[in-house]
Formats: structure tokens, C-alpha cells, sequence
């Protein structure tokens, strides 16, 4: 097939959404089919760059920024963005190609109107992958008010859902909020898994043993740390364990809340935790094959279901985790069904406290057991080869 997919986010960016992309394009030009990745570029000076990678034709289109601007500017600008790549995908040589099949990803929310047009010049079906149910999950979290602001995000959302003809929502637990989209004869909506590519450990950036943690059990997070993670219990619990001599946090990433984060671990003295930058996706690998166990958290303010990406990056680096998220999440099922670690969704320190002492003892007396379970479960449900296959068959039927 020839299939367009659409997103905001790809490498050279570090996100778990580029990755993500980066890891399917691959393998659907694995698979045998014609891919085009068609993605925003503010970073351009011509209106649009193509380039062949691994297969894959990279579409690098330019749009308005995005990203790291103010919420007004961000929010004027995404409504942009669709139209620019409009404008900047006819002045390519790509301009008059008829697709079998598009797709895209979201976040965000405001790639709609692009599909609509691409879908309606070549005749095919379209596919959304939808990654975060948004502006419900921020109006859960209080972050926003179901005003005009949401009104307004709700219905550019509800458009982009009208595109699609089939939906693939992170966890099974999302399915009941398309339940009236997915009545309609022509509509699907089904359970597509996050995944992620194997990938070889080259080494890392970030030395653990010649660092302030060395010779610790380390958990470790890495990934994003804003608003939406809730990270604070996670201090919490390491003010809890500094008593511990054994146990080290290591914290990678960045995020709105990295600079308070850190100015709660010096004002409380904590000499058990250390922050690191965000590293390059090829060196996550390495800096695992270093740690014990990961870290996931989630507010306990959203009502939605997610499985977040750092989840499947520990689980195919054999890491079991230590979580704290939002009551009813379906990721609450799958640890304690696939014994990957423990959970609890009350964001008590107290309560992890226990958690840890409980992995530690597992982890010391379980062997290689533990750690194979969890690479069996990421080969099991989150490969890019099913996520392909989901897709491609979405774009068929």
C-alpha cells in the first residue's frame, strides 16, 4: 500500500511520540508498503524538505511553532498547522499522488482538516492513533475548565474524530468513550497497544557508577515530568528512604516541573536522588541495562486510561516497575496480572515505601525470572509488527 502518515512529531525530536513513529514508518516499509511521513517542521527555512531514511520518505513540512512558545501562541499556531502543511505539501513533488490509505497521530488534536482533504483527493480510508483523549484528560486534572477554551478543543477534536474511519485507542478501558462515535456502520474503534523496536544497547551518556548513586539499587524514570505525571510522591518517597544507603532515584528527562522538582529535593536535603538531562533514544538501552527498576507515575486526577511509554521501554529492557497511577487505569491490571511489578493508585509515600520493600525482596530471590516476564509481556503486546499489521488492516477493511 501507499500510506501517508501525518504527525507533529518525528526524529531528530526526543519524545516518546517520535520514537514511536519512527519505529512504526519502519516497519510498515519493512512490512512491503509505500510510506510517507508527512510531518510540521518550524524548524525550516523552504517550505518543505523531503529526504529518504531507512526506507521511508520523510516529508518535513513547514508550519508555524509549537513547541516551547506560550499557550496562547501554541494554541493559535496548532490551529495553523494543518493548513500550512497543506499549502506546503502542494508545492511538493508530492503534491498530486493518490494515497491507498492515511493515517495519523495524536497528539495533536488539529491534524483534521489535512486528512480530510488527502482522504477525499485520493478516495481512501484513514486510520487515527489516538494516544491521549484530550481535553478531557486536562479537564480532569482541573488544568482546564469545561468553558469556552474546552468547548472549543472538544469540538476540534470531535472533527478529527469524524475523519477517521477506524480509531485505535491505547488500552481497552478507552473504548467506552468512542462507544456512540463507533455506532455509526462505517466507524471501527479498537484497542492499538503503544510499541516500541527492539534496540541494541550502545551504551549511555550516563555513567551510574561513577555517579552520586553508584552501587545503589536504582529506580529509575525517564521521560517527560510535567503536570500530568504527578511526580511529587515520588520525592516523597525518597525522602522516605533516605534512611536506605541501598536505593537511588535517578530521574531523566525534562518537563515543566523538572525546576521545582529540584528545588524540593535541595530544600529537603536528599542525597538519594540525582537528575539527568534528557538523553537520545538510541542510549535508553544503556542507561537501563544500568537500573533496577522503573518508574511510572500519573496523576490521580485523570479519568482516562493510558499506558505510558517509559512502561513499555522498561518492560523490553526486563525492568519490572514501580507505579503510582490513577484508580481504574488498565495498566493497574496488567502489572499485577503479568506480575511486571507493583502498583498502587493512591499517591501515598507510605505506601510505596512498602511497595519497594516488597520488589527489592523479589528481585534479590526471583532470579532472572522477573525480568524475563517482563520481556515476554513486551513481545507479546507491544511490537511494532502487530501495531503495523492493526493498522494496515484498519486501512483495507
Amino acid at each position: 500500500m501507499r500510506i501517508a502518515l501525518i504527525a507533529d512529531a518525528y526524529p531528530p525530536l526526543k519524545s516518546s511520540g517520535a520514537v514511536q513513529l519512527r519505529d512504526l514508518t519502519i516497519e510498515l516499509a519493512k512490512q512491503g508498503h509505500n510510506v510517507t511521513m508527512m510531518v510540521a517542521a518550524p524548524e525550516l527555512d523552504v517550505p518543505f524538505r523531503a529526504e529518504d531514511w531507512r526506507g521511508v520518505c520523510v516529508l518535513r513540512l513547514k508550519t508555524p511553532k509549537t513547541k516551547d512558545v506560550s499557550y496562547v501562541r501554541r494554541t493559535i499556531n496548532e490551529f495553523l498547522m494543518p493548513f500550512a502543511m497543506l499549502r506546503n505539501l502542494r508545492k511538493s513533488p508530492l503534491a498530486s499522488v493518490r494515497w491507498d490509505g492515511v493515517a495519523w497521530y495524536s497528539p495533536t488534536i488539529f491534524l483534521g482538516p489535512m486528512v480530510s482533504k488527502i482522504k477525499r483527493a485520493s478516495v481512501c480510508r484513514s486510520y487515527l492513533i489516538i494516544r491521549d483523549i484530550f481535553p478531557e484528560w486536562a479537564a480532569d486534572m482541573g488544568l482546564m475548565g469545561r468553558g469556552l477554551p474546552y468547548r472549543i478543543f472538544k469540538a476540534v477534536a470531535n472533527y478529527q474524530y469524524s475523519v477517521a474511519d477506524v480509531v485505535g485507542v491505547l488500552t481497552k478501558g478507552n473504548l467506552s468513550y468512542f462507544m456512540e462515535w463507533g455506532k455509526h456502520p462505517n466507524r471501527r474503534v479498537e484497542v492499538l497497544h503503544n510499541w516500541l523496536a527492539d534496540a541494541p544497547d550502545i551504551g549511555s551518556s550516563i555513567a551510574v557508577a561513577d555517579g552520586k548513586l553508584a552501587g545503589r539499587t536504582i529506580f529509575v524514570y525517564a521521560g517527560n515530568m510535567g503536570v500530568a505525571q504527578g511526580m511529587e510522591v515520588l520525592i516523597d518517597l525518597a525522602d522516605r528512604l533516605q534512611y536506605r544507603n541501598d536505593i537511588g532515584f535517578l530521574f531523566v528527562g525534562r518537563g515543566s516541573q523538572v525546576s521545582s522538582l529540584k528545588i524540593d529535593v535541595l530544600k529537603r536535603g536528599l542525597n538519594n536522588v540525582d537528575f539527568v538531562d534528557e538523553i537520545e533514544p538510541e542510549e535508553i538501552s544503556g542507561l537501563y541495562a544500568q537500573c533496577h527498576v522503573g518508574l511510572v507515575t500519573l496523576d490521580p486526577r485523570h479519568k482516562t486510561h493510558n499506558i505510558p511509554g517509559k512502561f513499555l521501554s522498561y518492560m523490553q529492557s526486563g525492568l519490572p516497575v514501580l507505579a503510582c497511577i490513577n484508580p481504574g487505569n488498565d495498566l493497574v491490571e496488567l502489572i499485577e496480572r503479568e506480575k511486571v511489578g507493583r502498583v498502587c493508585t493512591k499517591p501515598s509515600a507510605g505506601m510505596l515505601e512498602q511497595l519497594v520493600d516488597s520488589l527489592i525482596h523479589e528481585l534479590k530471590h526471583s532470579g532472572p525470572d522477573l525480568s524475563d516476564r517482563c520481556k515476554a509481556l513486551s513481545a507479546k503486546m507491544f511490537s511494532p509488527e502487530i501495531a503495523a499489521k492493526k493498522i494496515v488492516a484498519g486501512l483495507i477493511d
